[in-house]
């Protein structure tokens, strides 16, 4: 058993900004040098989460329509008043949606759905580089 590590970057825009991440997790696992084991997807921060959905405009829409429907922007939230700033929704955003995500693979691919796929959601008020850190551990 081995522990691989790799860091993916992207630039995000925030407020439901989502970002296809399979392509480089995929490439990510394939020059990670294991075979056959789990890859684990953490975002820090607490303002973007990580998890799958069929990434088309309608599903990615609809997806940024409901997290606004049950945590709203322009709701009183309470971090509004600690801090001054506007960004509580996002906070309880991600903490609903996780920072984490692990998916298998096997024989250096991804063993996803066929139309799921690895996303970055971005809920902060504004855009900002993003660090994934990804751990892939296998033979």
């Amino acid at each position: 058993m081995r522990v691989v590590s790799a860091t993916l970057s992207c630039w995000t825009g925030g407020e439901g900004y989502t970002v296809y991440l399979t392509v480089d997790l995929a490439a990510a696992v394939r020059d990670g040098g294991l075979l056959d084991g789990v890859a684990t997807l953490f975002i820090g921060g607490s303002t973007a989460g990580i998890t799958t959905i069929e990434y088309e405009p309608g599903a990615v829409s609809d997806l940024r329509d409901v997290f606004e429907e049950i945590a709203p922007s322009d709701r009183d939230w309470r971090h509004h008043l600690r801090w001054g700033d506007h960004n509580g929704h996002s906070h309880v955003r991600a903490a609903m949606l996780g920072p984490s995500l692990s998916v298998p693979f096997v024989g250096r691919e991804l063993v996803l759905g066929t139309w799921q796929q690895v996303v970055l959601l971005d809920f902060d008020e504004r855009g900002r580089t993003r660090e994934i850190v990804v751990q892939m551990i296998g033979e």
